[in-house]
């Protein structure tokens, strides 16, 4: 079973490109996806305990978690020291149940790939990218966001360039979305015709 880690910065269009994949009969773990059931669930004592004040009527308040974080940044570590081994233990059930299920491609969605060391449980890296002045645009454009958050989340991600340069593919998101998923296609059959006996491929060219 070939391990596609799927990451790019924010507003890159990874989340679109995680659909494509979806939509292309891909199994895709989505560990934002994931966060945000964790949120309701059984991390919420935890994240109440490190961080008194950010949850309400049994979920996490991301608003109020935010603000917390933009007010003491040395906080970040806390939190991902929680909800990173949940994910993880997710992810491991998700990959279980595709191993049997005999499954020869799967998708890991996951934002932060190369800052959590996560590229190295993967076999092969997709970048999702674009112009940066498009990735501007689409960030401002969401409710909230603002040039100063914009810029704090920038500053926890490897830069997009280097992404690049560690990527085994990369899908441009600035075109159309067809493009997007003809790029998704491509990289599909590209797996399917260098790994065709389904076998796991262990990081290995």
């Amino acid at each position: 079973m070939i391990r596609v880690g799927l990451t790019g910065s924010i507003g890159m269009g990874k989340s679109t490109s995680g659909k494509l994949f979806a939509e292309a009969g891909i199994p895709v773990n989505d560990a934002d996806a994931v966060v945000h059931d964790l949120y309701n669930g059984e991390a919420v004592p935890l994240v109440e305990a490190a961080f008194p004040g950010t949850t309400k009527d049994g979920a996490v308040d991301r608003q109020a978690l935010g603000s917390k974080l933009a007010g003491d940044p040395s906080g970040f570590k806390r939190l991902e020291a929680i909800v990173h081994p949940l994910v993880r233990q997710r992810e491991e059930i998700f990959l279980d149940r595709q191993r049997a299920a005999g499954t020869d491609i799967v998708v890991l969605d996951i934002p932060l790939l190369f800052e959590t060391g996560a590229d190295e449980r993967v076999d092969k890296i997709v970048v999702v990218s674009c112009d940066p002045q498009i990735q501007r645009k689409r960030v401002l454009a969401r409710p909230g966001m603002t040039e100063e958050k914009f810029n704090m989340i920038l500053s926890r991600q490897t830069p997009d360039a280097e992404k690049r340069a560690r990527a085994d593919y990369i899908i441009d998101t600035g075109h159309s979305i067809d493009t997007a998923r003809e790029q998704v296609k491509n990289i599909i059959a590209d797996l399917r015709q260098r790994f065709p006996d389904n076998e796991p491929t262990g990081g290995e060219p």
